[in-house]
């Protein structure tokens, strides 16, 4: 059975006070969600107790942090700077410690890097599988698990079909790292997007539902009862988050999205 999260794209710190933040969770739990997946900043770790005390009170989870936003900090793991991918590494093993502490996993994707960081793509995939067999080695001691995520090629230079996040799984050969899908990005990179989840389905750990347009789930042309029946179908029964990020208030993205889901089983 798929549990949905929410995923809360921008910074805590960033959407209002602490009243406000309440009233989300308070309507995330309301409209059927089980979690609420969130974004690693900076404002994050400074409510963390906060944030731990607020989803213990509604019996939400957090189920996946996400790790992009250190990439807009300089990180990266294609980097040609030795000294960038040790920070890059460091940083992720930090947020290893919060993944524990929620019982949570990570997603890593745009710290990959773009092309325009190394142009050379043989060169930029051996430093990211070196940083990541380092970040595997690390989690494993942690328990914790972590998900490489498959990110368009106009948003991520390396790894951007679910195929070659799988090859990339394969070469890192930690059993802590699996991949993830999102539809999103499978509806740009992919012919299809239910055969990669047929195809590998014993390593599918995390999934994000979002829209073609990032909107409103409906306002776009993510055929989402097919990739449900397709998640059905090979028993997958962990977090899927919905994501939203365009053309909505983060209000309306939370209560609209999940209602069109629910109406299609």
């Amino acid at each position: 059975m798929i549990h949905y999260s929410f995923m809360i794209i921008p910074d805590l710190s960033t959407i209002g006070n602490d009243d406000t933040i309440r009233r989300t969770l308070d309507l995330i739990k309301s409209c059927g969600y089980a979690g609420v997946e969130l974004n690693m900043t900076g404002g994050l770790t400074r409510y963390l107790d906060k944030v731990a005390s607020w989803i213990e009170e509604r019996e939400l989870t957090i189920p996946s942090f996400l790790t992009g936003e250190a990439y807009n900090e300089g990180l990266c793991l294609s980097s040609p700077k030795e000294s960038v991918r040790k920070k890059t590494v460091a940083r992720l093993i930090d947020y290893l410690d919060t993944a524990r502490r929620f019982n949570a996993i990570l997603v890593v994707g745009l710290l990959q890097g773009l092309l325009s960081d190394e142009p050379d793509r043989n060169t930029a995939n051996k430093r990211i599988v070196e940083c990541l067999k380092q970040v595997g080695e690390a989690a494993v001691l942690r328990g914790v698990e972590l998900v490489i995520e498959p990110v368009n090629h106009l948003q991520v230079g390396f790894y951007n079909s679910v195929a070659e996040v799988a090859n990339l799984v394969a070469d890192i050969d930690s059993p802590s790292w699996k991949l993830m899908v999102d539809t999103i990005h499978m509806n740009i990179e992919e012919s299809s997007l239910t055969k990669p989840i047929y195809e590998f389905k014993s390593n599918i750990r995390h999934v994000h539902l979002c829209e073609s347009n990032g909107g409103v789930f409906g306002s776009g042309n993510v055929d989402f009862a097919a990739v449900l029946r397709a998640l059905d179908d090979i028993g997958y029964d962990h977090f899927a988050s919905i994501k939203v990020y365009r053309k909505s208030t983060l209000n309306d993205a939370i209560s609209h999205s999940i209602a069109h889901l629910s109406g299609l089983r």
